[in-house]
C-alpha cells in the first residue's frame, strides 16, 4: 500500500509546530504586568471598585494615525528564468501561519522559476482537509500573482506526487538558502513540496529591501482575501459588535485570549527576568480598567464559547462576548467548533478598534502586520508603565515590524 507523501509532510509539520510552540511563546514575551496596588487580587478589587482610575480622552481608542500605502514594487516574471517544474505546499495551523507560508512558497517558486500550485488547507486534526477556496478567494490570489509567478489550481495528472521531493524551509526564507538547500533538489527531482518551519517568530523589519522583500510584501499583504461567505460572517460579527458599542461610538476591543494556550507550558511561568508571555482573563481585565477603559466598553475575546475563567473579565466589562454569543444563528453549525474559528478570530482582531494580545506569538505578530497596513495601530500590550501611550506594541512604537518595509 502506497504512502501519500503529502500526508507524511503534513504530519511532520504539524508535530514540529507543536514541539516548537512552547519555545516560540517564551522567546516572544511581553513585559511584566506590574500595575499599582499590590497583589493580583488587590489589583482586581481596586480596578473593580475605584472609578478614579477611569481616565477619558487619553488616546485609548486612537493614537497617531499613519496614512500608509503599499510601497512595494511588483516584480516582473521576465526577471526570472522560467523552468518546467512545480512547487506544491499546504497551509497549516491557522491564518497567522498561512500568511507566512504563502510568502515563503511564492518566494521559492519565483526564485526557481517554477509554477506554484494552489495549496490545500490542513487542519489540526488528522484527515481535516479543505480546499483553498473554502477560506480564501482563489481568483484574488491568482490575479495578485500575475506577472510575478505562474500559478495553477491543480497539479497536472502527468506529475506523480511520489516523485515530488519534500523540502523544509525556514520562515522568511532567503535567496541564499534557496540556492543552497532547495534548488539542487529541484533540479534533480523536477518539483518540490514545501513545508515551512518556524525556528523563531521573526516579523522584524528587514534591514535592506530587495526583490525578495517586495515579493514577500505582495504575498503577505496583497494576495489573501476571504472568500465571500467567510467575509460575510466576519462582517456580520463586526457589525454586531459595533451595534453593541453605541455608547463608545461603535468602537470595540478584541482580546486574543485562547484558554487552551494558557494551559501550555510556555504560558505557565515567567522567565528568570520576570517577563511574561501570556495573561489570563483577570490580568487583562485589570490592565484594561487601570489604563482607562470604562465598564461600558465592548470586548470581544477569541474564545469560541463561554468559560467560567472569563467571568473576571465580564465582571469589569459586562459587554464581553465570544463568537457563540454574537455569531448569526444560521452560521453557527458550520463555523463554530471548526477550523474556521481561528480565521474568524484573526480577521476580527485585525478589524477591531483596539487589539490586545493576551498571548504573544505569531497570531499577535501577523495581526499587527495586517493592522499596520490598514492604519489600525492601536495595539496595546500589558507592560510595566502606567501611561497608556507606553502600552503601545513595540512593533508600532518602534516601527520595526516587517509591514513597515511594505507600507510607507
Amino acid at each position: 500500500m502506497g504512502v501519500d507523501l503529502r500526508q507524511v509532510v503534513a504530519a511532520v509539520l504539524t508535530l514540529t509546530m507543536f514541539v516548537m510552540l512552547g519555545n516560540m511563546i517564551k522567546r516572544d514575551h511581553f513585559d511584566s504586568l506590574q500595575l499599582p496596588g499590590g497583589s493580583e487580587d488587590s489589583n482586581f478589587e481596586t480596578a473593580k471598585f475605584d472609578a478614579t482610575h477611569v481616565r477619558k480622552n487619553i488616546g485609548l481608542w486612537k493614537g497617531d494615525v499613519d496614512d500608509l500605502k503599499p510601497c512595494w514594487v511588483k516584480p516582473s516574471a521576465d526577471d526570472v528564468e522560467q523552468t518546467e517544474g512545480f512547487v506544491t505546499f499546504a497551509l497549516t495551523n491557522g491564518p497567522e501561519y498561512h500568511i507566512s507560508q504563502i510568502a515563503d512558497a511564492v518566494i521559492v517558486a519565483r526564485s526557481l522559476g517554477a509554477t506554484l500550485v494552489i495549496p490545500d488547507i490542513r487542519g489540526s486534526q488528522p484527515g481535516d482537509r479543505r480546499n483553498f477556496e473554502d477560506i480564501y478567494d482563489v481568483d484574488v490570489f491568482m490575479k495578485s500573482m500575475e506577472g510575478v509567478v505562474r500559478v495553477i489550481k491543480d497539479l497536472p495528472a502527468r506529475i506523480s506526487t511520489r516523485n515530488i521531493a519534500a523540502v523544509k524551509v525556514p520562515n522568511r526564507v532567503t535567496e541564499d538558502y534557496i540556492a543552497e538547500h532547495v534548488e539542487p533538489i529541484y533540479r534533480t527531482k523536477g518539483s518540490v513540496r514545501l513545508a515551512t518551519y518556524f525556528p523563531s517568530i521573526n516579523m522584524r523589519k528587514a534591514g535592506k529591501k530587495g526583490d525578495t522583500d517586495s515579493v514577500a510584501c505582495l504575498a503577505m499583504f496583497g494576495s489573501l482575501d476571504l472568500q465571500p461567505e467567510m467575509h460575510e460572517v466576519v462582517d456580520s460579527i463586526v457589525e454586531r459588535l459595533r451595534t453593541l458599542s453605541r455608547n463608545s461610538d461603535g468602537q470595540f476591543i478584541a482580546v486574543d485570549l485562547r484558554l487552551e494556550m494558557l494551559d501550555k507550558k510556555g504560558c505557565q511561568n515567567s522567565d528568570n527576568d520576570g517577563e511574561k508571555s501570556c495573561y489570563n482573563a483577570q490580568e487583562i481585565a485589570v490592565f484594561l480598567r487601570q489604563i482607562g477603559f470604562d465598564k461600558d466598553t465592548t470586548v470581544y475575546v477569541t474564545e469560541s464559547r463561554w468559560d467560567s475563567s472569563l467571568d473576571s473579565l465580564k465582571d469589569l466589562f459586562p459587554k464581553t462576548y465570544t463568537k457563540e454569543a454574537i455569531m448569526p444563528a444560521d452560521k453557527k453549525k458550520k463555523f463554530l467548533d471548526s477550523e474556521f474559528e481561528k480565521v474568524i478570530d484573526f480577521y476580527i482582531s485585525a478589524e477591531s478598534d483596539v487589539f490586545v494580545p493576551a498571548i504573544s506569538g505569531l497570531f499577535y505578530a501577523n495581526v499587527v502586520g495586517k493592522r499596520i497596513g490598514s492604519g489600525k495601530t492601536r495595539i496595546l500590550v500589558p507592560a510595566s508603565s502606567a501611561s497608556a501611550s507606553n502600552f503601545l506594541s513595540p512593533y508600532v512604537s518602534n516601527k520595526n515590524h516587517f509591514a513597515y518595509s511594505c507600507y510607507c
